[in-house]
Order: C-alpha cells, then sequence, then structure tokens
C-alpha cells in the first residue's frame, strides 16, 4: 500500500484509475472538475491510454461513458450537481438498459452554493432512477468506493450514482492506495436488444431493475461502508449519512455516546435502521442536502403502516386501474376474457416505400462483412428498424445517443461503430455529439437519414431542411466525407459502396440518404391538387 495526501476529488480519480477503468467522459463544473484533470494529469493513466479528453456537455459524457459500458469496459462520468439536470434524460434510461462494463456517475453537489445556482440534492437522480447509490464520509472511502462502486455496477448490472459534497472534495487527507487492476477486456452485450428501448424491451428491462430493488437492499444491509454503531444512552439514535458522519464523529470527539447508523451507500440499510429505531426513543438524522432521509423515515403522517405500491396491495409498475383498486379493497373485480392465442401481436413497422428501409436494407447487407459492428440508434421512425425484418439496430436510449454511444464504445476498441440518426434527432440533440467526435478524431459512421421531416409526430417541419451539410462542416467533418446520394432501390449498390468506404475510413465520416418522408410527400401532393 502506498499512502498519498489526496483531495476528495482526487481520491475518486485515483479510484477509478486503480479500479480499472479505460476512459472517464466530464464537462468541467465546480466542483467535480479535479477528478478528470487529475486523470489527465496521470502517468498511470496516461500510460494505459485511458480516454480523458472533456466532453461537449454532461449529456454527451453520459451517453459516451454509457457506449463505453456497452462494449464491456469500465467508464467514469463526472459532473456537478446542475450537469445533472442536463444528462438526465440518458442518465434515467441507463437505469433501465443497465451496465455492461461498470458504469459509475460522480454527481458533485454544491451545498450553500459557493459556486452554483442551485443546492439540489443528487441523491434524489439516484432515488429517481433506482439505482445504488455511495456517499462517502472521508477521503479514504471515496477511494474505496470508488472502486467498490465498479464492482457493484457489474455485479448487479446497473450504473451507480457515487454523491459527493463541496467539503469533501475540496479538503485533503492521507489515502491508502492499493494494487491497480487491470482494464477489461472489450466483451458486447450477449443480448443484443438490451440497449434497444422500444416500449416492448423496456417493459420487461423495467421489471427487471424492479426485481434487482432486493438485491440492491440486502447489498446495502451487508455493506461495510455502512455501520451499527452502538452507544450506551438510548435516548436519541443517530442516522449519520455521509460526510455528515465525520462531522459527527468530529464533535464526539470519535467517541459518540449515542448508537450510531452510518449511511454511505444506499437504499437505506433497512435492518440498521430498524434495529436503531427499535432500540431509541427519537432519531436523529445528519445528512448534506435535502431532508430525504428524514422524510422517509418520518412519513408525512407518522404512521406505522402505510399501504400502497411498496408493500404489494398496488402493483409497482404499470398503469392503475379500477379493478386493480378493487382487488386491493378486496371487492370483486371484472376482467376481460383473455386474449385468444390465434390473435397474432401486430407491431408498428416501417411504412413501405420508407427510404430508412432502403438505408437498413444496405447497411445490413455491408455489416455482415463485419463480425464486431454494432448499430447505435436513436428516437425516431428508423427505431423501427430494430424489429423484423431488418433487426439491424443494436441500442435505442435518448435523443442524441446514437452518436455519442457510438463514439463511447469505438473509444473502448468497438470496430465498426455505426451511428443511425434522423434529421431532426441530429438537430434537436446530436450536434454536440458530433463536435465531440470530431474534437477527438473518432472513428465512427453517421448516418443521418433524412426524410425532411419530423414524421413518427406527424410530419411536422425538421429545422434540420437544407442545413445538414452545412452543420456538419462547420462542426469540423472533412467535406470528403460528408456523402448525400438518394436512398431508392436502383441506388442500392452505390449506397453499399459508401457506407463501406466510409466504414474503412479511419476518422468521422457523416452519409446523408436523403428523400421525403412518403407520408409527408403524399400530404403535400394532396394539399397541392387542392
Amino acid at each position: 500500500m502506498q499512502k498519498q495526501l489526496l483531495l476528495g476529488v482526487e481520491a475518486i480519480a485515483q479510484g477509478a484509475i486503480d479500479g480499472g477503468i479505460s476512459g472517464v467522459f466530464a464537462y468541467p463544473g465546480t466542483p467535480s472538475t479535479e477528478i478528470t484533470e487529475y486523470i489527465q494529469e496521470s502517468k498511470q493513466a496516461i500510460a494505459r491510454n485511458v480516454h480523458r479528453m472533456w466532453s461537449a456537455n454532461e449529456k454527451t459524457a453520459m451517453e459516451a461513458a454509457l457506449g463505453m459500458s456497452y462494449a464491456g469496459k469500465r467508464a467514469l462520468v463526472c459532473m456537478k450537481h446542475v450537469g445533472m439536470n442536463v444528462a438526465a434524460d440518458c442518465f434515467m434510461n441507463a437505469a433501465i438498459t443497465g451496465a455492461n462494463g461498470g458504469m459509475v456517475v460522480v454527481a458533485a453537489d454544491d451545498p450553500s452554493m459557493h459556486s452554483s445556482q442551485n443546492e439540489q440534492d443528487s441523491r434524489m437522480y439516484g432515488k429517481f432512477a433506482l439505482i445504488p447509490i455511495m456517499e462517502p464520509s472521508n477521503q479514504q472511502e471515496a477511494y474505496e468506493m470508488t472502486r467498490y462502486a465498479f464492482d457493484l455496477s457489474e455485479q448487479m448490472g446497473t450504473p451507480v450514482l457515487l454523491r459527493i459534497t463541496t467539503r469533501l472534495a475540496h479538503s485533503r487527507a492521507g489515502v491508502e492506495t492499493r494494487e491497480a487492476k487491470a482494464e477489461n477486456e472489450m466483451r458486447l452485450p450477449e443480448d443484443k436488444r438490451q440497449f434497444v428501448l422500444l416500449p416492448a424491451i423496456a417493459k420487461k428491462r423495467y421489471k427487471l431493475l424492479l426485481e434487482k430493488q432486493a438485491a440492491f437492499e440486502e447489498a446495502s444491509d451487508n455493506s461495510s461502508f455502512n455501520q451499527y454503531i452502538d452507544g450506551a444512552d438510548k435516548s436519541m439514535g443517530i442516522v449519520a449519512c455521509g460526510i455528515g458522519y465525520n462531522y459527527l464523529m468530529e464533535v464526539f470527539g470519535g467517541n459518540c455516546p449515542y448508537p450510531v447508523v452510518k449511511v454511505s451507500q444506499y437504499p437505506l440499510p433497512r435492518k440498521m435502521i430498524t434495529k436503531l429505531a427499535e432500540s431509541t426513543e427519537k432519531l436523529f438524522v445528519l445528512e448534506e442536502g435535502y431532508p430525504i432521509i428524514e422524510e422517509a423515515l418520518k412519513g408525512y403522517l407518522e404512521k406505522e403502516c402505510v399501504l400502497g405500491r411498496l408493500d404489494g396491495t398496488l402493483p409497482r409498475d404499470g398503469e392503475l386501474n379500477p379493478d386493480l383498486v378493487a382487488k386491493a379493497f378486496g371487492l370483486p373485480s371484472i376482467e376481460g376474457s383473455p386474449v385468444p392465442e390465434i390473435v397474432a401481436p401486430r407491431p408498428p413497422a416501417l411504412c413501405v416505400g420508407c427510404s430508412h428501409r432502403d438505408v437498413y436494407t444496405a447497411l445490413n447487407a455491408v455489416i455482415a462483412e463485419y463480425p464486431n459492428a454494432r448499430v447505435f440508434s436513436d428516437i425516431g421512425c428508423y427505431t423501427l428498424g430494430a424489429l423484423p425484418p431488418f433487426q439491424a439496430i443494436n441500442s435505442c436510449v435518448d435523443m442524441g445517443a446514437s452518436i455519442t454511444m457510438a463514439k463511447g464504445a469505438a473509444d473502448a476498441g468497438l470496430y465498426p461503430a455505426v451511428s443511425v440518426i434522423g434529421d431532426s434527432t441530429f438537430t434537436h440533440s446530436g450536434m454536440t455529439g458530433l463536435l465531440d467526435a470530431v474534437n477527438e478524431k473518432a472513428n465512427i459512421t453517421i448516418i443521418i437519414s433524412d426524410n425532411e421531416s419530423i414524421s413518427m409526430t406527424g410530419g411536422q417541419e425538421s429545422s434540420a431542411l437544407g442545413h445538414l451539410e452545412s452543420i456538419c462542416r462547420g462542426i469540423g467533418v472533412e467535406p470528403e466525407h460528408i456523402r448525400v446520394l438518394l436512398p431508392v432501390p436502383k441506388n442500392h449498390d452505390e449506397l453499399c459502396k459508401i457506407i463501406r468506404e466510409e466504414i474503412e475510413y479511419k476518422g468521422v465520416s457523416v452519409i446523408i440518404p436523403r428523400r421525403v418522408c412518403i407520408q409527408k410527400a403524399a400530404r403535400d401532393a394532396k394539399k397541392k391538387k387542392k
């Protein structure tokens, strides 16, 4: 073991390096900035060629980290608390997709607003997403927890949120480090549809996340970071969270007379909390930020027994309806007849004549030549390429994630990594991801399937109309690697040739197959007749 004098953020950075990360993805924001800066300057990280460049914003950082996790490698993503608002779309959906390689999200909160515009508590995001949360009480724990969080992420198959606050981030203490772990080898998901969040798949993934809650709670109950410390004075029990435990020990000189439950891993360690509540007259909660634990323990109405979704009286997932309410009260309910087996489900499909069909037909033909190829897609009509007969895409997480996930997977060594995104989704949330890819000369191929409208919601006019090539040139894509053509069956061979050439090009390339949405074309023609 080697002892170093480290800031809390530096302890996290060193813990991530020693925990075997292959990349850190971040946007600067106090008090989180020094995590990435430490990794950028680390001789260990440089020698291992750990990815350590800044992202365009917190959303692209989260998505790229998820892309690296998709490829089976460990990824750290860092931001200040308000950055979680920017990254929330991907963060919430990453809880549903789960993690393949370990994925740890560091949210650095800023109580008292030393350099921020609010005091929001990032534990709310972890609770919102239903994932494990870690909250270190000192710098040594920050190091150990970071290493452990990657193990926990892979063990549970979920991202883990590591929440710190300003005082811990920017104070120093001696930290004993341990031997570094080797980085993961690339390992793609066994289930190729795990990251494709079409409703039918997302429902199953959400049920799986709910099923994991018991395992998350058991891990908290058994965690060495959570402790029950007995005390002689039973007039009060103390629940001390994160750095609150450090403050408690400082006040009592390390010898608190009251029983204490130290909480540094969430969900709350139910067994310890129950034991504390039953053995003391009242509870005092020490937590930095919002009164999350206090509200959970106290309850608005202070009732001992509360029924609802948590105890199983109502289902945890799905819509509420009168039949479920009737069952909860023990009243008779009317259930419809079961669906006959002869009735086959009819999932949505791409329209006959849709330009996306021609794109996927060509893409599938080329991708078949590359054994490890993966296609990262986005939100729009073209998401239906996940279904038969194409089954062409391997991810659909949030608006704009196709480019950044492809980049993160490419950073992890995946080749070829192809992105499929629509014209309006590109201008909605894809441009910053393209900027990241250009800045780092990422080896990815981006297909902007341009049907000149926002077709999935009714054919509204796209902000991208007439601007795609100039946007891509302005961001920095080499003009010779911006390829435009008409996606129709007679141009199949030409489209295959272009896709193949741009996959072979070692850098960022953009292919724009452009043909107006067939439904929009029909509507426009009808209007002209009037």
